[in-house]
């Protein structure tokens, strides 16, 4: 059972360390629970233990800020361990100290600073991103339609401009029913 002194060491060390500090794998859910045990006592209505109660909302309040701080701590060294994994390449550091969703964070993170960095490097190897969208103004009124992906388009009204796939502004301007805005 977590108490509030365990929150607030956890947020302590936390805040004062350079590196991500263990906590127990089962912290969320312990937390929860401390959460969900201070707030039925607090929204109890006895006039009797109304001291209790007040320092108990109390705690509360201070325990779930101390929460929120923690994890941005974590979230934020996180990220940094992101930073330092893509330009290092090595990216295991401090791993043990990661509980499973933000290893799984971190995993993500990764993939997407790859996915980044190719696109980067593709654009500065003379590869160009086309472009998936055209610009268009309507020359008349359209319906509603089912775009090539499933999804819902329109109604357009004569004049509106919409950024719409190429395929279906092809289709619109062969119809007659729509023109490229020049840029």
């Amino acid at each position: 059972m977590i108490t509030y002194n365990d929150i607030y060491e956890a947020a302590r060390k936390e805040r004062y360390a350079t590196q991500l500090q263990p906590i127990s794998k089962n912290f969320i859910e312990e937390i929860a629970n401390y959460l969900k045990e201070k707030k039925e006592i607090a929204s109890k209505q006895d006039n009797e233990f109304s001291d209790v109660i007040l320092k108990t909302k109390k705690q509360l309040e201070n325990a779930i800020t101390l929460f929120k701080e923690l994890m941005l701590r974590r979230r934020k060294k996180i990220l940094n361990l992101v930073l330092i994994a893509t330009e290092t390449g090595i990216s295991k550091q401090d791993f043990e100290n990661m509980l499973v969703f933000e290893k799984n964070l971190f995993e993500e993170l990764m993939k997407c600073m790859d996915f980044s960095d190719k696109e980067i490097n593709e654009i500065l190897n003379g590869k160009k991103e086309e472009k998936k969208n055209e610009l268009v103004v309507f020359t008349g009124d359209v319906e509603e339609f089912v775009g090539l992906d499933g999804e819902k388009m329109g109604p357009f009204e004569k004049g509106q401009i919409a950024n719409i796939p190429k395929e279906i502004a092809k289709i619109l301007i062969e119809d007659n029913k729509a023109e490229i805005v020049e840029k």
